[in-house]
């Protein structure tokens, strides 16, 4: 057996196994939710413009009042198991072979693993806070400012890891004057606001989380997108990572899909989209971030966009914001949404496959 079939076989037996430990733990969460009532006590009665939302209110006043939030805890703390289960064995004397299972190496996977614990953990507060504090801000929950800044802190604390630590000074472009392959440019101390900014970014475009199956599945081909370009560049410990986390949201879909158990929510957004960021500056795709993660960038610039007009012309774009709730007051069924929402991800994450892997 050659070294790259190996690291294939370990890289899907591992997402497969996560995915089956995420699965038989899944009733026992939903459970554990449900017991504890996990829920929103009051629909969102404003939208984030301060504004009456009516539109929002008519199609999930129901659902969100009765279903758990909190789905994302399934996943990050799946691949944390795996993660640090193969971790512990790779110390045991024998058999030899526990030693080459294990993907958690400082240089790969440190700080993506330690990354997804922590906005994870802190998305769990915000989950916490928006069902047992509801009414202090819009929508329950840490405040937007509060979580602002502590997704900028986490930006701040990754950009300056790459800069001084792994002394990252360059960012790949592809196509661009040397095509196909493209070129290094060379931006120095930049790195650090520009981790900050396409950390904030990614964030925004956790708004996505609003219709059963939609994130999940969106996420599913982000992530399997950095499986195919971290393997193809020879990190096969952070294809693997990407992998096992690709398993545990196959696992999450079965019970996401409509109708839904659970929702993702901010402890599995954060967590996810704080992850998806240091991927991408651990594989130097960051300019081709915005193809693969298409939808998202989607998602947040029709609320921007969406804000803007409100500011400026007085009336709206769309009837509802993120855009997908648009799709639906418009008569889309969300099985409609989500499958074509899917398509579309799937198409955009192989487009930004391709053209990084041209350099």
């Amino acid at each position: 057996m050659t070294l790259v079939t190996f690291e294939i076989i370990r890289m899907l037996a591992f997402s497969a196994i996560a995915a089956i430990i995420s699965l038989a733990i899944s009733p026992f969460l939903i459970s554990f939710l449900h017991k504890v009532k996990f829920w929103k006590k009051e629909a969102r009665l404003k939208a984030i413009s301060g504004e009456i939302a009516s539109v929002f209110n008519s199609l999930h006043k129901v659902r969100e009042t009765t279903v758990p939030r909190g789905g994302g805890i399934l996943i990050w703390t799946s691949a944390t198991f795996v993660a640090l289960l193969f971790w512990a064995l790779s110390f045991l004397p024998s058999p030899w072979w526990f030693k080459i299972l294990n993907f958690l190496s400082r240089k790969e996977t440190w700080l993506p693993f330690f990354t997804l614990i922590v906005g994870s953990l802190v998305g769990l507060l915000d989950d916490i806070s928006t069902v047992y504090g509801l009414g202090k801000y819009i929508g329950g929950g840490i405040s937007f400012w509060y979580r602002m800044g502590i997704v900028c802190t986490i930006g701040f604390i990754g950009g300056l890891w790459f800069y001084y630590k792994l002394g990252w000074t360059t960012m790949h472009i592809p196509l661009l004057f040397n095509f196909p392959a493209g070129i290094d440019i060379f931006i120095g101390w930049f790195y650090i606001p520009l981790f900050v900014v396409v950390m904030l970014a990614a964030w925004a475009g956790g708004v996505i989380d609003g219709l059963d199956g939609l994130a999940g599945g969106t996420f599913a081909s982000i992530f399997g997108a950095f499986t195919i370009i971290a393997f193809v560049q020879g990190k096969a410990d952070l294809a693997t990572f990407c992998a096992v986390i690709c398993g545990t949201l196959f696992a999450f879909l079965w019970f996401n899909i409509p109708p839904a158990r659970f929702y993702m929510t901010e402890t599995g957004v954060l967590g996810l989209t704080s992850t998806m960021t240091v991927v991408a500056f651990l594989t130097d795709s960051v300019i081709v971030l915005p193809i693969i993660a298409g939808l998202l960038v989607l998602e947040a610039g029709s609320v921007i966009i969406q804000l803007l007009s409100k500011k400026v012309r007085k009336k709206k774009i769309w009837q509802s914001t993120p855009i997908h709730h648009h799709f639906e007051a418009i008569g889309w069924t969300p099985c409609q949404i989500t499958m074509r929402f899917w398509i579309v991800g799937i198409v955009l994450a192989s487009l930004g496959v391709a053209i990084r892997l041209l350099g």
